[in-house]
């Protein structure tokens, strides 16, 4: 017999009864009956209960044990009496006997208990991340990653994708967020960076001629935690093809996203290909966002029209003056009491916004402060404007067009929630596409880039040569799934003259470009195909598959919102020796 088991915990049935077994696990739970003891045994498959008596020199071994001790047990199976049976369990219509008791590791009293899934502050779970891993639904969410990375993998390779590895240690970019420095010990002054994506390698090496390439990339970033997104580190299904058009990008990447999310969805429905598109500047219109999420029903419009000289003055001041008015439909609202539009307007007054101004039709009666100083009329062919029912409601977002998108995509969110109107158990994609190449960045008082300064500009050097910047539209794209972003993408720029053009529109010169991005530049001096790719995250997909609120969730060892590892204690101070041996003097910060 094996020295620890002859099957793990999720293994035994009903045909096993009678057999000897050996199991080894953790000890989750115990249960005394008197002259019973009950263990359900742990291991990462499953559980077996195990039973023994009080006679049993294995009842004064189990009885002792604190939970989470390692065990393993020797013993007969039997069939478990027709009441005790547990069908929601694997091992139910059995327990073991036991008949020996071997104790491999002793725990210690527990700072956070495993079983069952009682939320515990953040600090101790991951300080103690060892022990929320064995919890039942962080392990099956760890298990699903890497379920769902085989599975993109598998995907990736029929479409006919290869993997590639590009380096860890690379340059520090000028562009994007910040980079994770790391000192040379042989280059004294000198750094490498912590690659924020694989972007610069994977367009290299379509230039060598590699046509479709993938990884599963970490990529390194130093930025702020939010729930969807890991301070420091993450994985992105990275990916680049040559000779695509933008479409070829996505009708190679829709059927592995819908296969992966269908294999994995446990029944939810997934957008079937093709996924819809949505011009960006009709996604921020229609959803006050970049990232819509389809489940919502609610569609957002522009009115200011209908407020052009109107009685209600503040809105036609705003209309006036270049400003913009978006209206929210509230289905069903006017069955609320009037505390929920003005609970509405209370929290976008908490959001920094000046309020969110809004009619309550009741039996087909307008109310409220814009429909009484709109007038009758005008307000009636507001409401036949938008579809209203004689129980709706509508808010109303008002002043410069980004603001009150934004505003509006937030209370479309809010009221879909708040109606419940979203709906449930489905996945729904969709690329937004036509980003804008360029954007007026206020601060600095010029034109830059708005998204990725190394995408195809729509009309190439003709586009750049003629058109306003800000008119000028990229093959730029981005996948979102029920209002999370996957992934931005883009065909890139392969063209010499069309990069330089560009960035000289964003404030940069030749010189500048060729210094801060010598390695693509010079690549591409050297014939380069046109190409494009994109790189979803697989921390969100998991996230989404695994229903969970929260990315850390789905991430092995993550990082608190302070990018501190409290398990390891990361990041921590080296000693002086190490300081010298990469000729570096720790600059204190200053005060105050």
């Amino acid at each position: 017999m094996h020295s620890y088991r002859t099957h793990h915990c999720a293994a035994l049935r009903a045909a096993d009864v009678g057999s000897e077994v050996r199991v080894s696990g953790w000890v989750h739970r115990k249960r005394d009956h008197g002259g019973l003891l009950f263990v359900d045994l742990r291991d990462h498959h499953g559980i077996t209960q195990i039973v023994t008596d009080i006679d049993a020199p294995a009842h004064a071994v189990l009885d002792r044990l604190r939970v989470e001790s390692v065990v393993t047990v020797t013993g007969n199976v039997v069939a478990r009496a027709s009441d005790a049976i547990n069908p929601n369990l694997a091992t139910g219509e059995i327990e073991v006997r036991a008949r020996e008791v071997t104790v491999q590791s002793a725990a210690q009293e527990l700072p956070m208990p495993v079983a069952g899934e009682a939320e515990y502050p953040e600090d101790i779970r991951l300080r103690y991340r060892f022990l929320d891993l064995r919890r039942e639904r962080i392990h099956a969410n760890i298990v699903l990653r890497s379920n769902v990375i085989a599975s993109i993998r598998q995907r990736m390779i029929a479409q006919g994708f290869t993997e590639y590895q590009t380096p860890i240690l690379t340059a520090s970019s000028p562009e994007g967020a910040r980079d994770y420095l790391v000192p040379s010990r042989v280059h004294p002054g000198k750094f490498y960076a912590l690659p924020q994506a694989p972007q610069m390698f994977k367009q290299l090496l379509m230039v060598a001629g590699f046509d479709r390439y993938f990884q599963i990339a970490p990529c390194f970033r130093d930025e702020d935690a939010r729930a969807d997104r890991s301070p420091g580190e993450f994985y992105q299904l990275d990916f680049e093809m040559s000779f695509v058009t933008q479409e070829d990008v996505f009708a190679a990447i829709e059927p592995v996203l819908h296969g992966v999310f269908e294999e994995f969805s446990r029944g939810k429905a997934v957008t079937p290909a093709p996924f819809p598109r949505i011009a960006y500047r009709d996604s921020m219109l229609r959803y006050g966002s970049d990232k819509p999420d389809l489940r919502n029903p609610i569609e957002i419009s522009d009115v200011g029209s209908h407020f052009t000289g109107s009685g209600f003055g503040l809105f036609a001041r705003i209309v006036e003056g270049g400003g913009v008015v978006r209206a929210i439909p509230a289905p069903g609202a006017g069955a609320k009491s009037r505390k929920f539009f003005d609970d509405m307007n209370d929290w976008a007054r908490s959001q920094g916004h000046a309020g969110l101004g809004y009619i309550n039709i009741k039996d087909g009666v307008p109310g409220g402060p814009i429909a009484k100083n709109h007038g009758e009329e005008a307000t009636a062919k507001l409401i036949a404007a938008l579809g209203l029912g004689p129980n709706d409601g509508v808010f109303f977002a008002a002043g410069k067009e980004l603001a009150a998108a934004k505003l509006a995509g937030a209370a479309r969110t809010r009221v879909g929630d708040e109606l419940g109107l979203i709906e449930q158990g489905v996945f729904k994609f969709c690329w937004v596409v036509d980003f804008p190449m360029f954007e007026y960045d206020e601060d600095a008082k010029k034109v830059d880039f708005s998204h990725n300064p190394f995408s195809m500009p729509q009309g190439e050097l003709e586009a750049l040569e003629t058109m306003d910047p800000l008119d000028i539209l990229a093959y730029q794209y981005d996948i979102v799934c029920n209002g999370i972003e996957l992934s931005s993408g883009a065909i890139r720029n392969h063209k010499l003259d069309v990069m330089y053009k560009a960035f000289e529109i964003a404030g940069y010169t030749k010189e500048q470009v060729d210094e801060n991005f010598s390695g693509m530049i010079n690549a591409f001096k050297y014939g380069a195909p046109p190409h494009g790719g994109s790189a979803p995250g697989i921390d969100r997909m998991v996230m989404l598959l695994a229903d969970e609120p929260n990315i850390r969730e789905v991430v092995l060892f993550p990082m608190n919102q302070k990018a501190e590892d409290l398990m390891m204690g990361a990041p921590s101070p080296v000693s002086l020796k190490q300081l010298r041996e990469l000729n570096i003097r720790i600059v204190e910060p200053q005060k105050g």
